[in-house]
């Protein structure tokens, strides 16, 4: 089967290098001129590990990244952890996204990779669907997969008005800084006043990523860096978290990542014949949950599945899409709950709810 994917991200290359192993003819086109590396650092769970073992390389993942012990803490560094709940619900791989990405893209075979490339739209027929390039003549294929992120073009084409949208308020600063003199094992996640979150840990041998996040943030007046220190401070009382500032405060203004987080709005559907979003493409929500590339990843395992089934590929994708579209039904009240959690405690305890959920109704195949 000759399957186009657009978008060579995390979710894009692990699709790919997915389908490749029940034989499809995998080309991916990206948009950037290079394999895209944007982001500091990216949490993986054991759902999303397993999906990596089936590729070849969790154990090269592992050894790339970092086990954390998630733990919550208040503004003053008093430490909350839900109890009841299995080890697994608490323990994640923080990996560096780049290399994650460069790591897949050599697992899929970077020929197979056409850099500067933008998909732009399709029209399916009866036997093929054509795919649109902005440069070039169309593209024939059996199966196009959008995997290009929450300003997704294929999305665009299957869905109109299905544009992203801000969610009100949200925003996110993050950088990697070689690792100094911090605690080693982070502050995972750190509650403060204002709607404030944030906290650091390695990511890496030698590599710490410090983060700050708010909903509801106000006015962003200053530089990023100034705009993330407002923030951090709010994370930040009696002397805890005086690392954290320091971090900020030495960070270079143009290695500071700052976005207002934006959302897929829930879609009347994810697939057509031939055509199927996966990813932020289908279900881009928050990062406060931290686990949105693990779902990514959870979705490249369910699709090959249901392709390597037996079934025709149209009823393969409205399998693929039915299963999918109900897990994230309940990713969304997690996200939520998360979201309104008031303080330390709660939010330890709806996250250790999510994760463990999340981990234990997993697909295996």
């Amino acid at each position: 089967m000759r399957t186009v994917i657009a978008g060579a991200g995390l979710v894009g290359l692990t699709t790919a290098a997915s389908l490749r192993l029940i034989g499809h003819e995998v080309t991916v086109l990206e948009h950037a001129p290079q394999v895209r590396a944007a982001g500091a650092g990216i949490a993986l769970w054991p759902n999303a590990l397993r999906e990596l073992d089936t590729l070849g390389i969790g154990d090269e993942v592992r050894h790339m990244g970092r086990t954390v012990d998630a733990r919550f803490f208040d503004a003053a560094g008093h430490p909350m952890r839900a109890a009841g709940y299995d080890p697994a619900a608490h323990q994640l791989l923080m990996v560096p996204r780049p290399d994650l990405n460069n790591l897949l893209a050599d697992t899929l075979g970077r020929h197979r990779i056409r850099l500067g490339t933008h998909v732009t739209g399709f029209t399916e027929h009866d036997t093929h669907v054509e795919v649109h390039l902005a440069d070039g003549a169309p593209l024939r294929a059996d199966l196009l997969i959008g995997a290009d992120g929450v300003y997704s073009d294929v999305r665009a084409a299957l869905v109109p008005g299905s544009a992203a949208v801000a969610h009100a308020g949200n925003y996110a600063w993050r950088a990697v800084l070689p690792s100094g003199d911090e605690r080693p094992e982070g502050t995972f996640v750190t509650i403060g006043t204002a709607r404030t979150r944030g906290g650091y840990t390695r990511v890496a041998q030698g590599r710490t990523m410090w983060w700050v996040g708010q909903f509801d943030a106000g006015e962003l007046a200053g530089s990023k860096r100034e705009r993330a220190l407002r923030r951090a401070r709010n994370v930040a009382e009696s002397g805890w978290h005086d690392e954290l500032l320091e971090m900020i405060a030495a960070t270079p203004e143009e290695a500071i990542l700052e976005n207002q987080i934006m959302v897929v709005p829930e879609l009347p559907r994810w697939t057509t014949d031939r055509v199927a979003l996966i990813g932020d493409a289908a279900h881009g929500l928050s990062p406060h949950i931290a686990a949105g590339g693990t779902l990514g990843i959870e979705d490249a395992g369910v699709l090959r599945a249901e392709l390597a089934g037996g079934a025709a590929t149209p009823a393969a994708l409205a399998r693929y899409e039915s299963a999918r579209r109900s897990r994230f039904e309940q990713v969304r009240e997690h996200s939520a709950a998360i979201e309104h959690a008031h303080g330390a405690a709660e939010s330890a305890e709806r996250y250790a709810a999510f994760t463990h959920w999340m981990i234990t109704t997993a697909p295996t195949a």
